[in-house]
């Protein structure tokens, strides 16, 4: 299994013939080495419906018939845009072909933005996701703030957490060190940081303060292979 990050929360899982991507906001985000109108994508995670994570799943989901996991009321949104979608909700778990997925909390906000029509569109609770695949498990957090039932995904034995760390947003430092500390994964890649200036981080100096687990600093396009 071969797991890249492409900036922002943007994470691509190839395992087997099929490929996964989290969180695919490409257009626009200069740290994300991917383009658009060239990723493939067989199954498409959303952990909410805000634009910097809902980024390009529509163009790319209606190019490739991609299934797109989301919260309910994120996938009936993007269902009635004509997208194939498998609705979740946090606590619940689905075996599909590729491996098994299960939602978590975060704590956040999710909505969809109209710019043209200044509209906000609920879109559900924001989710975190659990993805089990030939018995590795990746926990992508999604946009959270920390939170004390975290504890308990320590009990999922992950392999790799991918953990924000922008602050003003979500978790900063301080907090995802907590996270990792309750969590206990194997490895930790810190993601939503730097994309824009109010979430500045210093990523190499919070992954040299990560106590029981790696930290890994991942460039946009790096590969981690399990």
């Amino acid at each position: 299994m071969r797991i890249s990050y492409h900036g922002h929360s943007v994470v691509k899982i190839e395992a087997g013939d099929k490929t996964l991507l989290i969180d695919p906001f490409i257009s626009g985000n200069d740290d994300c080495d991917l383009k658009a109108d060239e990723v493939k994508a067989d199954v498409i995670l959303l952990t909410h419906g805000h634009n910097d994570h809902v980024g390009d799943t529509v163009e790319i989901a209606k190019r490739h018939n991609a299934l797109v996991i989301a919260p309910f009321e994120l996938a009936t949104f993007l269902g009635w845009k004509g997208l194939r979608v498998h609705p979740m909700h946090i606590g619940g778990s689905h075996q599909f072909d590729f491996g098994k997925v299960k939602l978590t909390q975060a704590f956040h906000g999710s909505s969809y933005i109209d710019e043209e029509t200044k509209q906000i569109i609920y879109t559900g609770m924001p989710a975190g996701l659990l993805i089990t695949i030939d018995g590795k498990t990746i926990y992508h957090a999604g946009d959270t703030a920390l939170y004390s039932d975290m504890k308990l995904l320590e009990r999922y034995n992950v392999d790799v957490a991918f953990l924000p760390i922008g602050d003003n947003f979500t978790m900063g430092p301080e907090d995802a060190l907590i996270a990792a500390e309750w969590i206990s994964p194997k490895t930790v890649v810190p993601i939503h940081y730097n994309t824009f200036p109010v979430i500045k981080q210093d990523a190499h100096a919070f992954v040299r303060q990560l106590k029981e687990s790696e930290g890994k600093v991942m460039k946009s396009g790096e590969v981690i292979e399990l």
